[in-house]
């Protein structure tokens, strides 16, 4: 068995993981034995399995990776795999889980003055822990989720598979790949009908219901294909304050290898980056099923504030 015995239950704002220490690097768990501690009927359950580890120890990372890690002060590496098994660039909400996990194991304070320096595929990520923070929680991290990519506003079509209703959507790099489709669009082609015959429009489709009406029960299509397929957020802004640069919004999402979760955090940094971009409005508080978190985004970086608990300790037999 390549996981230890006793593993922790946790989550960040509904996203729930399996996390566990692997300080001596005998722990890394294959395909299947994600699969089963995932399976929410037959394991354990959660959106991925989280490996808190040293960088040497994980097999896609090469000796100079994990050098590279050291040398920057990041001693250990959060090890993150999909529900379904696949390897996993980053998980923001998973990387508070962690940074849970290390200050009960005495690895980190995680402070202003000396934050969390985490190893992940997409880089070093740094975690400051804030404790109680209103309307976000009780055991809240701030991430500095480092540099974002954005492509072309609108540039992929979006469709729920099962309705058939479609949306356009933009791409975000946040070191996994987003495609982010506003719904609250002044244009939308349920309404065209009521529109005065010969009058100019601009063509931005829109034939998806509000937020809360999606089924995300399947993966959305999204046209051009990505090759590595992508996160998927749906999000309605429901309001903007220009004057304090301040903006409201409710998001869902639909994670590749897990499904919908409760909540995304790469998936909130992409979505803020691009309501940032229409809006000019740089600092988000936004809705998940799984709870309220902050996304402030900067020109070089995108700070996420949100949420964690570990649950329970548990004895796999």
């Amino acid at each position: 068995m390549a996981y230890p015995r006793t593993v922790i239950k946790a989550h960040g704002t509904g996203n729930d993981f399996v996390i566990y220490v692997d300080e001596t690097g005998e722990f890394e768990p294959t395909t299947e034995e994600i699969r089963f501690l995932d399976d929410r009927h037959f394991g354990i359950g959660g959106d991925g399995v989280i490996r808190l580890t040293r960088p040497e120890f994980v097999s896609d990372i090469s000796e100079k990776q994990a050098r590279d890690f050291h040398e920057a002060g990041a001693h250990w590496f959060m090890d993150y795999r999909n529900a379904d098994g696949s390897l996993a660039q980053m998980c923001g909400n998973g990387t508070r889980v962690t940074a849970a996990l290390a200050m009960r194991e005495g690895i980190t304070e995680a402070t202003e003055e000396e934050p969390f320096a985490l190893a992940t595929r997409a880089g070093i990520k740094y975690l400051t822990y804030l404790g109680e923070v209103e309307g976000l929680g009780t055991n809240v991290f701030r991430i500095d989720m480092g540099p974002w990519k954005i492509g072309t506003i609108d540039e992929y079509m979006v469709t729920i598979p099962r309705g058939g209703e479609q949306a356009m959507g933009t791409f975000v790099d946040m070191g996994n790949p987003h495609v982010v489709t506003v719904l609250s669009e002044p244009f939308d082609l349920k309404n065209m009908a009521s529109m005065p015959v010969g009058m100019p429009i601009t063509l931005n489709v829109n034939t998806m219901p509000d937020v809360e009406q999606l089924d995300l029960s399947e993966t959305p299509r999204v046209s051009p294909e990505l090759p590595e397929g992508q996160n998927a957020e749906f999000v309605r802004i429901d309001s903007v304050d220009r004057s304090h640069d301040m903006g409201v919004a409710t998001m869902r999402v639909n994670e590749r290898g897990a499904g919908e979760t409760l909540s995304c955090g790469t998936g909130l940094c992409a979505t803020g980056v691009v309501l940032t971009q229409r809006t000019n409005v740089k600092n988000w508080t936004i809705s998940v099923p799984g709870g309220t978190l902050v996304v402030n985004v900067e020109n070089d970086r995108v700070l996420l504030t949100g949420d964690a608990k570990l649950v329970a300790e548990v004895e796999v037999l």
